[in-house]
C-alpha cells in the first residue's frame, strides 16, 4: 500500500515535548486492554443494537428480543458479554432480570458516536 503525503511527515523529526505529554496521557495496559475489549464487543452489530435500544431504558431479555428481532438466548448470551465488560447492568425483580446501561459513561459513548457517524464528511477524506 502506497502511503499517501498527507499520512506521512515531509521530514522525519520527533517534538521530545510532545511525545512526552503524550506518552503522559496513555492510559496504563490494564484500562486500554479493557477499552479495546469493550469496543471489540461494539464491533457486533447486535450487541451495538442492544445497548442503543437500552439508551431509551431498562428492559428485560423478553423485551429485548421483541424490540431486536433477535432470539432470547442470542440477546441473554450477548448481554452476559456486555455485562462482563460493565456495559450493562442487572436488576431483578421478581422471577425477570431487567437491563440497563451500566452508567453515564455507557450512554455518552454511544452518544458520541452516533453523533460522530451522522454528521457529514466536512473534510471531504
Amino acid at each position: 500500500m502506497t502511503e499517501s503525503p498527507t499520512e506521512v511527515c515531509g521530514v522525519r523529526c520527533v517534538h521530545p515535548a510532545a511525545v512526552h505529554t503524550a506518552r503522559q496521557s496513555m492510559p496504563d495496559e490494564e484500562a486500554l486492554s479493557a477499552s479495546a475489549a469493550l469496543f471489540k464487543l461494539l464491533g457486533e452489530p447486535g450487541r451495538l443494537r442492544l445497548l442503543l435500544v437500552l439508551q431509551g431504558g431498562e428492559l428485560c431479555v423478553c423485551d429485548l428480543a421483541a424490540v431486536t428481532g433477535a432470539s432470547e438466548s442470542s440477546v441473554s448470551h450477548s448481554l452476559q458479554l456486555l455485562r462482563a465488560h460493565r456495559a450493562v447492568r442487572p436488576r431483578k425483580e421478581g422471577r425477570n432480570v431487567y437491563y440497563a446501561l451500566h452508567d453515564t459513561h455507557v450512554s455518552n459513548l454511544l452518544n458520541t458516536m452516533t453523533a460522530h457517524m451522522l454528521e457529514s464528511d466536512e473534510d471531504g477524506s
